[in-house]
């Protein structure tokens, strides 16, 4: 656990997923709300499905989120930056409370999915692509 100027304990993890990171804060209080880059999260993820893709680690867990959660998140797309921010949900409860480790391991929301773009190579026309080949 961290401490912030005004004493306020808050856990902080990281999740990642493709270009995308997240930097999330989880602050126990009175009132639940959910920051994306100073939005709201239905303002942030349009869509019903990211939001609960964002929220699914709470949802595994059985936890309500009466928590203050900001979040900076960088790179990718909306979808990858949700589940970056799913990724550091899920990591946050596990600091948070340890027997919610099982739960959340059973529904493989703690490994970093590490799928990625291929990079191009030089003379194919995309990563593995090669030019057509013609015998004359």
């Amino acid at each position: 656990m961290a401490t912030t100027s005004s004493t306020k304990k808050y856990i902080e993890a990281i999740g990642r997923r493709k270009t995308a990171t997240a930097r999330v804060r989880l602050t126990p209080a009175t009132k639940a709300s959910f920051l994306i880059n100073d939005k709201e999260l239905v303002d942030y993820l349009p869509t019903k499905e990211l939001q609960l893709i964002a929220e699914e680690a709470f949802l595994t867990a059985g936890i309500s989120p009466k928590f203050t959660i900001t979040v900076k998140v960088t790179g990718s797309g909306p979808h990858a930056q949700a589940e970056a921010i799913r990724h550091a949900l899920a990591r946050i409860l596990v600091a948070y409370d340890i027997d919610l480790k099982t739960p959340i391991k059973k529904a493989k929301l703690l490994t970093r999915d590490a799928r990625a773009k291929e990079r191009r190579k030089f003379g194919l026309k995309k990563a593995r692509k090669a030019p057509q080949w013609s015998k004359r």
